[in-house]
């Protein structure tokens, strides 16, 4: 395994891929946690859903074999929380086990994952939260995803507390609308309303996953932005 080590979840696509690339570019070996294989050679792939809590502890051992490799080196460990569950849903009847399946995975792992990371985790090392524009703001028939990402950024404020005099810093990327599968899910698949969301952005496109991914790096190897929430958006118009 590499000097450094990037352990992820989500990296079988969209920025959680382009996330992997960028760092085998820069030599980093590549931990997956995911459901799917990433189609990306080199990568040690560890089939885990993070969704189901109990699976992530059953998962401590294979995390902790591949980063104990690097836990006794000078190498560092960039723990990327990049998977997350979007739903349309609204306050007005959403099912609390959807919340609870949301809150699971997009805030709770997490958290679990960091537990197990932790310990393996020299000075030097970063966590880096995926978060969203609607970490900071409302939008209609999105609760749960908006009510998750809010939670992202307190687990994200609170690493950087209680992390502090580790020599380990974390950030909040906070990505805009990005041309992934999943926003594409979202709409619809509608690239009528795709267009339309494009229009709302300042450079008037998407943003692309490689430009996210190139935010998280930066974000994971300058510990000067330790407690930092990055909008990573393009410039969103404002109505």
């Amino acid at each position: 395994m590499a000097k450094n080590t990037l352990l992820i979840t989500g990296a079988s696509r969209g920025i959680g891929l382009a996330t992997a690339k960028r760092f085998q570019r820069a030599g980093y070996g590549v931990v997956n946690l995911s459901r799917s294989q990433p189609d990306l050679p080199g990568v040690e792939h560890i089939a885990l859903d993070i969704a189901d809590a109990e699976a992530i502890q059953a998962a401590a051992k294979p995390i902790a074999n591949a980063l104990s490799q690097v836990g006794n080196s000078a190498g560092s460990v960039v723990l990327v929380h990049n998977a997350g569950l979007l739903q349309k849903d609204s306050v007005r009847d959403l099912p609390a086990s959807e919340l609870q399946r949301v809150l699971q995975t997009n805030v709770i792992a997490p958290a679990q994952i960091n537990q197990l990371a932790l310990p393996f985790m020299q000075p030097g090392s970063s966590i880096i939260y995926v978060g969203s524009t609607l970490s900071e703001k409302g939008v209609a028939n999105t609760c749960s995803y908006v009510t998750s990402k809010h939670a992202v950024l307190g687990l994200m404020r609170a690493s950087c507390q209680d992390l502090a005099g580790s020599g380990i810093h974390t950030a909040c990327v906070c990505p805009g609308f990005t041309h992934t599968e999943m926003l594409s899910n979202h709409v619809g698949n509608d690239q009528r309303v795709l267009d339309d969301i494009a229009t709302g952005i300042a450079y008037g496109r998407l943003i692309e996953p490689e430009e996210i991914a190139e935010a998280i790096f930066f974000s994971a190897t300058n510990p000067v932005l330790n407690g930092a929430v990055l909008h990573a958006n393009l410039g969103q118009i404002e109505s």
